[in-house]
């Protein structure tokens, strides 16, 4: 009886220092197979872009492997609630855009609530969106582009991302603000979008500058202004709309990682610390600032409750607009 009773002593005192072992391990060995990373649009897109940038460092940092799952439909919803509804392990993330906040408030049904279903990580970077043309569009600056339009009433159109993205929402805006006839022909995703307006299909394209970054370069799309407050670094020969005497017409696009909820606080933990390292690199800074991006980053906390402002914020303003998306 003494002897077990030592045994039952010893195993009870030592017990606090022995349990929390095997989850130590379990962290320090996270990730330990692949990550999936849902990229709900199209290949080729600005969120496409930023996922391969951010995830070939992870693989660097980490060893391990990040597979891009790229799911264009529903305007960004169909993959969203996909991720939604994978095993909240850390092994699957999604990268989102505004239309993330905006959708909730554009379909009757979308497969997700934007502030249940999910654990926030981080907001990574922010862009305008911008107005640009095919080189043989007979406008220079938004001036002639207005005057244009306004001379030949239905005669264009403009591409956008998809129905209920934020680069439609800043097309609609301008279209209402000075009261065009222009018509919207939504894509599925950036990359398809941009393809039609270079091709002259639709001469014309609202699109977030990330997308449309290299084929301005380039020369095969004219940059007419930016919906950014200010210029943006990687092109100053581009005004804002304010500054091409056309106010009140700011909108941004943004990008963002989300985990489903209920993901372990630990692994958040170890992303947040690893995409603020990643975000703080000069060489991550130029390459994101060269696609019209500026890096941000937030606390979990902080994106979680942007994603509750804006969300109720967007659904506000489609409702008083009465914009309503066909399912």
């Amino acid at each position: 009886m003494k002897l077990t009773r030592r045994r039952f002593l010893h195993l009870t005192i030592t017990a606090p220092v022995v349990l929390p072992l095997p989850s130590i391990a379990w962290a320090q060995a996270y990730p330990a197979r692949p990550v999936r990373v849902i990229v709900p649009y199209a290949a080729g897109g600005p969120n496409d872009t930023v996922a391969r940038i951010i995830t070939q460092k992870l693989s660097e940092r980490w060893g391990q492997s990040f597979y891009i799952e790229n799911i264009p439909a529903g305007a960004g919803n169909v993959g969203t609630a996909l991720a939604a509804r994978a095993a909240p392990d850390g092994y699957t993330i999604v990268i989102v855009t505004s239309s993330f906040f905006i959708n909730p408030g554009l379909y009757a049904r979308i497969g997700y609530d934007p502030v249940k279903d999910f654990s926030p990580l981080t907001m990574i970077a922010s862009a305008p969106h911008v107005l640009a043309v095919h080189p043989s569009f007979p406008a220079r600056d938004v001036k002639e582009f207005v005057d244009e339009v306004k001379a030949n009433p239905g005669k264009y159109n403009y591409a956008s991302a998809g129905v209920g993205q934020s680069s439609h929402l800043a097309g609609e805006l301008f279209k209402l603000s000075f009261g065009l006839d222009l018509v919207h022909v939504p894509f599925n995703g950036a990359a398809p979008a941009i393809i039609s307006t270079i091709g002259g299909h639709t001469p014309v394209c609202f699109i977030s500058l990330p997308g449309a970054a290299a084929n301005i370069k380039e020369g095969k799309l004219r940059a007419l202004a930016v919906t950014g407050a200010k210029r943006v670094q990687a092109f100053p020969d581009v005004p804002t709309m304010a500054e091409a005497g056309f106010a009140n017409q700011e909108s941004i696009f943004m990008q963002g990682i989300l985990f489903p909820a209920g993901t372990p606080k630990a692994i958040i933990d170890q992303w947040y610390g690893e995409i603020a390292r990643i975000a703080a690199m000069p060489e991550i800074k130029e390459h994101l600032m060269t696609l019209g991006l500026e890096p941000v980053v937030n606390t979990p906390e902080e994106f979680g409750a942007q994603i509750a402002s804006e969300a109720a914020r967007w659904t506000r303003a489609i409702r008083e607009a009465r914009i309503r998306a066909t399912e």
